[in-house]
């Protein structure tokens, strides 16, 4: 496992404001409370005004993780990195080409923001790349975006908890694992397609685990967020 036995139970879930305001993001965090440490912003937020939100989250201690897997020619790419580095958040997602992974390591440059490169949606099968023209399957695109990230300077990656273990011997300990292909046991798999639950995902050798509804949706998302977190410090113990 990369640097995750040394991360703190609760800084490995990452919650996401999959939410449409942010009025609607607020009422969620303070919901939360201190159950939750680290939030992700991505597209849905982001596109409605939630930016400022990552300031505000980083002013009451949270880490925020930015979601907006950039993806643009390579000077696009760097100035909206360094511009989203300014906003002081601790993650940013960029998609797996190397153009594109090379120009944002340019736009983070020194600043501590730490950049994922999405290697394959997980809500993509085979069958999904096969459509799209690919050649290749998940795992041997997985594998080869990996060895791209690695070679680009990028800090981690974003894959599904099913290619963790094989990533983490190919990659070595050095680089964050987040996987988003997370639910909980007897949850819903919504749009994802290659799942674990939250201790599967960790025992595999997870870094960060990012949940969306089985929190944000649940009767108690308080509730759902401290079983969660105490599923993660169970298999460390």
């Amino acid at each position: 496992m990369g640097d995750g036995a040394t991360i703190p139970a609760r800084d490995r879930l990452i919650v996401a404001l999959d939410v449409d305001s942010v009025e609607a993001a607020r009422a969620l965090v303070s919901r939360l409370g201190d159950a939750v440490s680290f939030y992700k912003i991505g597209m849905e937020l982001a596109y409605g005004g939630g930016l400022p939100l990552v300031e505000e989250l980083k002013a009451t201690g949270k880490k925020v993780f930015i979601d907006l897997k950039l993806h643009d020619i390579g000077q696009t790419v760097e100035r909206a990195t360094r511009q989203i580095a300014r906003l002081g958040a601790d993650f940013l997602t960029v998609h797996g080409f190397p153009q594109t992974m090379r120009a944002a390591r340019q736009g983070a440059g020194e600043s501590g923001l730490r950049l994922l490169a999405v290697t394959v949606m997980t809500s993509y099968d085979d069958s999904d790349l096969a459509e799209a023209n690919y050649s290749i399957g998940v795992a041997e695109l997985v594998a080869r975006r990996a060895r791209q990230a690695k070679d680009a300077g990028i800090d981690g990656l974003i894959l599904s908890p099913q290619e963790v273990a094989p990533i983490r011997a190919l990659v070595g300990p050095r680089m964050a694992l987040v996987t988003p292909g997370v639910r909980p046991a007897g949850a819903a798999l919504g749009d994802q397609k290659r799942v674990m639950t939250p201790a599967e995902a960790i025992a595999a050798g997870a870094d960060h685990l990012v949940v969306g509804r089985p929190v944000t949706q649940a009767e108690d998302p308080r509730a759902a967020a401290q079983r969660i977190v105490e599923e993660i410090a169970a298999v460390g113990a």
